[in-house]
């Protein structure tokens, strides 16, 4: 892994498929957000606190996870500081920090949901799927939906499909066009209160099919 610590209160990590294989990771539990990955994210927060004095305790954070085309990701990870907070210097017990940061992690990567910023974002990644010969995605998992909040898109996966063959893939690839949503089990309620359901059943097959009609 590579670190590179763009100020006080943001850094940049990059994760190669090497760092996943050395931690027993594949890139089915990278993606979604597995316990062995959350380990591995508290390994990373420990190892930017001890080598680059990037103190996350006690600090709300932001992830945002970038898929690049040789298969390396980049991580930024962003403090959350009210302006109001004056600064001041932390001294964490390791152990407590931990402990309590594994409270709000999920345990389950059965339900996964991928953000796209446009609708043509997600159109052009259903044509990829489409143009690679990837259109039985709709086997990926028991229920796919797409839903509409403060106008983005969310494809919304329900008991993930763990054997398709194709998964790998399959995560490589919509990674190119959309972001994963962490914590997905809390921001699906977001979504069932204030969103709005566009493609009720099996969006990807649904979509497939329209844009293969189409001219």
């Amino acid at each position: 892994m590579k670190f590179e610590k763009l100020n006080e209160n943001k850094i940049k990590i990059i994760v190669s498929m090497k760092d996943l294989e050395d931690k027993d990771i594949s890139l089915h539990d990278f993606m979604a957000n597995s316990i062995e990955c959350q380990d591995l994210f508290l390994d990373i927060l420990e190892e930017a606190e001890e080598k680059y004095g990037f103190i996350t305790s006690n600090c709300k954070i932001r992830v945002e996870a970038l898929a690049m085309t040789d298969k390396d990701f980049i991580l930024t990870i962003t403090k959350i500081v009210p302006e109001t907070v004056k600064k001041q210097p932390v001294q964490p017990s390791r152990k407590r920090v931990r402990a309590r940061r594994k409270v709000n992690n999920i345990e389950t990567a059965r339900d996964l949901i991928y953000k796209f910023s446009t609708f043509d974002d997600y159109c052009n990644f259903t044509k990829y799927l489409i143009s690679n010969n990837l259109i039985d995605a709709n086997k990926l998992a028991k229920s796919i939906q797409l839903y509409t909040y403060k106008n983005f898109y969310y494809l919304v996966f329900h008991n993930m499909n763990n054997n398709y063959d194709k998964l790998s893939t399959f995560y490589t690839s919509i990674t190119e066009f959309g972001s994963y949503v962490l914590n997905p089990d809390l921001f699906i309620h977001k979504l069932y209160e204030a969103g709005t359901l566009f493609i009720k059943n099996n969006a990807l097959k649904r979509s497939f099919d329209y844009l293969m009609k189409k001219p």
